[in-house]
Formats: structure tokens, sequence, C-alpha cells
């Protein structure tokens, strides 16, 4: 039997202490095909995406090649250049790894960042999806990652979907996994799709006799709602509860969550992985289908969605070495970040979503004695499209063996900053505050965007 009890007193728990999970469980029925939202015809005929400003963050786990891919030395000695060959791109003077056709001719619509300067030297996904150097000093809780800051200056753009999400699967290299939400707290944690909340999502042997009159539920529950609003004593929801009453009365996120949903030969067109094969085992699936479904979960409303992909940790060894893998990594790679251009375009995002691809470090020039690059933090490189950013350009340059930036070297913290002010937040003067009760800053430095892609 489904229960909604009103608040009694000072608790602060719901049903009994029902948690958000328990929430989820119950909102299987609004979440897995027996929709309420049916009978909120209003609530389903709100426009998805509108204008809300929106960034994909693709963290391509354990550093990719630089120079294999968007900085290609070919006149550099072989042991430094090695086999890939560059190609011209739609941007005169631009080239990439022949192994990117696709993104070539879409080079117009990206711009690439060679001479990233102070990135980390070791596997942790932490400067990537934070912007703050792992070892750096932090407040008492730890620095939030972008999304979590997101979430909480922001808010969410519909209340039926969470402002940040995470596509991310759990790595079994723990350093590989997103950081968290820090001083912030865990009511700005990620709403997360690959773990225990996707099956809280899907409805399980519950019938609509079981279920009995929906709408009825329904208007159990948006009493509750304003009975809780009005209780004084009670104080509000606390954010999690309150995240996850909306997506019980909502399918818009389970909708964007179903592939079903679309049109069969996009989802062919970005092309499909195994979710179950974990590349080297401890990397993230090759599963360019986390492409669309950040699409989807944009254009339904969240505010930040971040992807991590495949495994570029490329060490060398037997039938293993980097070009190997990247014979095998750079077409899949390839063809799904242009569909996801293609799609943004299409659908008419291309200004109002920010897409960021990079992972935690450069690579060697120099290529190893058993055929791989290790790890080089002196230099490392970014892709950002979208967001009405000044694309078709490259910003910044490395020497002849792609080893040191000798041109305008970028900082991680002016990434964040043109990350933030594409959402309109003025990430130089802003200020949260810690466990302590002191302002921190959420980028380094007082960073200011890159004038480059801004203007």
């Amino acid at each position: 039997m489904l229960r909604l009890l009103h608040p009694v007193g000072a608790a602060r728990s719901l049903c009994d202490g029902v948690s958000r999970r328990d929430f989820l469980r119950i909102g299987g029925l609004a979440l897995g095909g027996l929709t309420l939202p049916d009978l909120l015809a209003a609530e389903a005929a709100q426009g998805a995406g509108g204008t809300t400003k929106s960034v994909i963050m693709v963290y391509l786990v354990g550093g990719p090649p630089h120079q294999d891919m968007w900085d290609l030395k070919p006149n550099a000695p072989k042991e430094v250049a090695g086999p890939m060959r560059p190609i011209g791109t739609n941007v005169p003077g631009v080239e990439v790894c022949d192994l990117f056709p696709q993104l070539a001719q879409r080079a117009d619509r990206f711009a690439l960042i060679r001479s990233i300067v102070d990135s980390q030297a070791d596997h942790d996904a932490h400067q990537c999806y934070s912007g703050q150097r792992p070892g750096r000093a932090a407040p008492g809780g730890g620095w939030p990652q972008f999304g979590s800051v997101v979430s909480k200056v922001l808010g969410p753009a519909n209340r039926a979907v969470p402002p940040f999400a995470s596509l991310c699967y759990p790595c079994t290299h723990g350093p590989y996994n997103e950081p968290g939400p820090g001083f912030l707290g865990v009511g700005q944690t990620p709403f997360q799709f690959r773990g225990p909340t996707r099956q809280d999502m899907v409805l399980q042997g519950v019938t609509s006799d079981r279920l009995g009159d929906r709408r009825a539920l329904l208007t159990g529950i948006d009493r509750f709602r304003r009975e809780v609003e009005r209780s004084q004593a009670f104080g509000g929801l606390d954010s999690l509860t309150e995240q996850a009453l909306n997506i019980l009365t909502s399918s818009r996120l389970a909708d964007a969550l179903d592939l079903t949903k679309e049109d069969p030969r996009l989802v062919a067109r970005y092309g499909t992985g195994n979710e179950t094969v974990f590349i080297d085992g401890n990397g993230a699936p090759r599963a360019p289908q986390s492409f669309l479904l950040a699409r989807r979960l944009i254009e339904a409303g969240c505010r930040v969605v971040t992807v991590n992909y495949s495994k570029w940790d490329w060490h060398g060894g037997p039938n293993n070495t980097i070009f190997e893998r990247e014979r095998e990594d750079f077409p899949i790679f390839d063809n799904a970040l242009s569909a996801l251009l293609d799609d943004l375009r299409n659908r008419g995002l291309e200004q109002d979503v920010t897409v960021l691809v990079w992972g935690e470090f450069g690579r060697t020039p120099v290529i190893s004695n058993i055929v791989g690059r290790d790890h080089w933090p002196r230099v490392n490189s970014a892709l950002l499209a979208g967001g009405g950013l000044k694309t078709g350009q490259v910003i910044g340059a490395t020497d002849r063996l792609a080893g040191e930036a000798v041109d305008r070297p970028v900082r991680v913290g002016e990434i964040f900053a043109t990350l933030y002010r594409n959402l309109g937040i003025d990430a130089a003067h802003l200020t949260l505050t810690d466990l302590n009760g002191r302002p921190q800053y959420v980028v380094e430095n007082h960073a200011t965007p890159l004038v480059e892609l801004t203007g």
C-alpha cells in the first residue's frame, strides 16, 4: 500500500522515514511506463530545453595522447612522431589525426586548446571535474565539482529534472571517479544513473490494478506538498527529498534516459557500445550512446551532464601498443563526438550547450620501448564546442616535439571560468561558503574566461 503521511512536529523525514531511494521506488509507477504526468497535461506540455544554458563535460579516462590526436608533429623524429598522420580540416591551417575524418569536416564548430600547462601528474579525475589541482589545500569537506557548484548557484531549470546529472560509469580505480559535491554537501550530489538509482526508476512487477487510482495518488502528493510548504515546524523539504518528490510526479527524466523513444536512425548514427565491458578492467566502457543520452538529458532540462568515456591510459606492452589502441578507439570516438555536434546543431541547441572534452594530462613526446606514451602534465589539450564560443580556431602551440607550450599557456582555471561564464556565472567574483564559514572562490587565482573564445 502506498502512503504519504503528513508532516508531524519537527521531524525531517517523510513517509515514516522514507529515503530518497524509497521515493524513487514509489516513483517507479511514474517513471516506468505507468506515468503520472499523463494526468498533468500542463506539465507535460512544458517545452524541453528552451534557452537554458548547459554544459556537457566529457572525461576521457586515463589521459589521451595530445600529439596523436590534436597536435601531431609529423616532422619530429620517428620516436616522437609515431605512425599517425595529420589531415587538413575545413578550417585552413588546422590539422587533426587522420583517424578523425568526421571531426576534420566539423573543425569550424569546435576550438582546440593545445597548451594547457597546469595539469596534474597522476590519474585522478578531480581536476577535470572541479578545476582544482589535487593536492591544493582544500577547505573542510573538500572542493565541489563544477556541476555541484552550478546546482547550488542556479538550481533546477525544471523542477522535475535535476540541475546536475552524471552518466559516468563507476570505475574500480577510485581516482577515476567524480570527486563529489565537497563542502556543498550531499544536496548537490549529481543525480547518477549508472547504479542503484537507475534500478529504482524502473517499474518492477507493479501493475495498474495494484496501483489503483493514479489520479487519487497524484492528488495526495499535491496535497502533501502544499501542507509541507505551509508547515513552519517542518521547515520544508530537504533538497534530496524535494528532488525525489519532483521526479516522482514527472516522467521527463526517465523519458530522457529511454533510447527507445529516440529515432533509431539517430541511435545508429551515434553508435552503441557494451556497457558491461570496462576497458582494461578499471576504465569506463566504450559507450558512445552516452553522448546521445547526455544530449537528451540536456534537452530535458539538466544544466550540467558529465560523461566518462573509455580508457586512454596507453603505456604500451605486448599486443597493446598505443597505436593499436588508437586505431581501435579513435574512429568510434570520432563518430560519436561528430554525431553529438551535428545533433546539437540540428536541434537548435548549439548556441546554448557547451561541450568540453579532455583528460587529466598529456602524454610524453618520446614513445617508450614498449610502444606507449607515459604521463606528461607539462602540456595538455582540450576540445571545446558550442555555447556561442568563437570556434574554428586553435589556442596555444607546443614546441616541435609537443612537449612544452611555446605560445599562449592556458590554465585550467581559465577553462572553468569560460564554462561558468557560458552559464551566466561570474566565477572570478563568486564565492561559496565552506564548512568553516569561510568564503571560497570556485576557480583558482581569480581566473577569467578565455578571451580568445568569448571575445
